[in-house]
């Protein structure tokens, strides 16, 4: 969970609090210290005026990106739904677009996106079959969303209607709005896997 929360970006150990907030101070603190002494974080002092103290994760330590979006679709097949109160984070959820990306049906789609869920931006790129996703805005984007995490998982997930989500004011678009309403249907769920009867 620790690297997940680091794969957008350095974190300040407040930031990755927030993140898992069913993690304690002194368990985030000790796994911190022992995938520091591992090499797969880092600790890193910004420069001035911010001067915080942030954690990043080593090059090493990104190339367990595929091993926790391989997680993630694994997860995604489970057979029970998780619970109505499930927690995640805003970066689980942003992950997460990583995680059911289908190329197939992005087939040819070119497009940059900026995506606002509350106080965070995030630039998202479609091209050749693959989606990139970063902190910060979108420079010369096609499209803005701007949502709430919760009502972009309904969306992408097929449980809201966007005509309907947009109608409440729920979900704020600007510029090519068919471009973003083609994003928002490139990140089917799979079906769920069969567990044999008893178990």
């Amino acid at each position: 969970m620790v690297v997940r929360e680091l794969l957008l970006g350095p974190k300040r150990f407040t930031d990755l609090r927030e993140g898992l907030p069913h993690v304690s101070a002194d368990v985030l603190a000790q796994r911190l210290r022992e995938l520091d002494g591992a090499g797969v974080l880092r600790r890193r002092k910004l420069a001035p005026p911010a001067a915080s103290q942030v954690y990043e994760l080593t090059d090493w330590g990104r190339e367990l990106e595929p091993v926790v979006i391989a997680l993630g679709r694994w997860g995604a097949r489970a057979p029970a739904a998780p619970p109505e109160d499930a927690a995640m984070s805003l970066d689980a959820h942003v992950i997460s677009l990583r995680t059911l990306f289908d190329p197939d049906l992005a087939g040819d789609l070119d497009m940059r996106l900026e995506l606002r869920l509350g106080d965070h931006t995030f630039s998202v790129e479609v091209v050749d079959g693959r989606i990139e996703i970063v902190r910060g805005e979108a420079p010369a984007a096609d499209a803005t969303i701007e949502t709430d995490p919760g009502t972009l998982i309904a969306l992408l997930h097929g449980r809201r209607e966007l005509a309907a989500a947009l109608r409440e004011a729920e979900i704020e678009i600007e510029g090519d709005q068919p471009a973003a309403a083609r994003f928002l249907g490139l990140f089917p769920l799979p079906a769920p896997a069969v567990v044999p009867a008893g178990v």
